[in-house]
């Protein structure tokens, strides 16, 4: 009975490996094998039937341990005679001459070992009102060297704060052969003088006359993207919050949050003399007395 080499034809080295090893090697040797991309190959469909009857085996562990007590008798035993006789090989090479093989093995071993770059992180920060709409952006990044590279990025509209953007191949340089490393760029909304981020929730603040707090109105208001009519009920006070529905920033799953309106009472500094004259007689004949509370 002719012994099969289930590693081999996985493309693996060893036996030392794991489940999930063994499906990500199958997996690669069946796409390349595989008899709709090899039609008309029949040393293929040869191929591709021992990939399977060796994922067969090798998938579930108790038989692998069944395969691998073979594997170790067939397989293993010569490995292990070639490499120690290399290594034997190698240690009288030493004796003569002085050098030290481990180093030089390592460093071979180093030089094959193919390593994809480090991704790189960095931030940028945002206006709401440009996380909001979704514009294009220029991002400067220092690079290894300390040079700065500068990047065009698309900030899709209602981005979310702390949310990365991936530039697939921007990070470190790999190495030998292997693919650079990526960059990601955290994007950090910030407040500004009109809105304040709660969440997915817009605040803002609502200026009013204290007529106009005393005796209800409505009022318009600019919002993020539109003009909102908003009533104000009578006898409101300073820090008081009023929310519109749907009208503040984008969830990510196509609503949208609230709009916080905070009250904000303001007294006027400079009275011409009718003002004056108003408010006086106010003065005269108003019982409200904040301070009775």
């Amino acid at each position: 009975m002719i012994f099969k080499d289930y590693y081999k034809i996985l493309g693996l080295e060893t036996n030392k490996v794991t489940i999930d090893t063994i499906k990500a090697a199958y997996r690669k040797q069946a796409k390349k094998y595989h008899p709709d991309v090899n039609i008309g190959k029949k040393n293929n469909e040869e191929i591709f039937k021992d990939i399977n009857e060796a994922y067969k085996i090798l998938s579930t562990p108790a038989s692998k341990r069944k395969y691998d007590r073979m594997w170790n008798h067939h397989i293993g035993r010569k490995n292990a005679t070639y490499n120690e006789n290399i290594r034997s090989q190698e240690s009288l090479f030493n004796m003569f001459f002085g050098i030290n093989n481990d180093i030089k093995v390592n460093k071979r071993q180093e030089k094959q070992i193919i390593t994809k770059g480090e991704n790189v992180q960095t931030e940028v920060n945002v206006s709401i009102e440009d996380a909001f709409r979704g514009k294009e952006q220029k991002v400067a990044v220092r690079t290894v060297d300390g040079n700065l590279k500068t990047f065009k990025i698309t900030l899709p509209a209602g981005i979310q704060n702390n949310e990365k953007i991936r530039l697939v191949g921007e990070g470190k340089p790999g190495k030998n052969g292997g693919k650079n490393g990526d960059l990601f760029i955290r994007i950090k909304i910030k407040d500004d003088n009109k809105f304040k981020l709660e969440g997915y929730n817009l605040k803002t603040n609502l200026y009013l006359t204290p007529w106009e707090a005393a005796l209800s109105t409505k009022v318009i208001i600019n919002g993020i993207n539109e003009d909102v009519s908003v009533y104000i009920p009578e006898g409101i006070q300073s820090g008081d919050i009023i929310k519109i529905e749907g009208k503040g920033y984008k969830d990510g799953k196509g609503g949208r949050g609230d709009l916080l309106l905070e009250t904000k009472i303001m007294v006027p500094k400079h009275l011409n003399e009718k003002e004056k004259k108003l408010f006086n007689e106010l003065n005269d004949i108003s019982k409200f007395n904040p301070r009775a509370f």
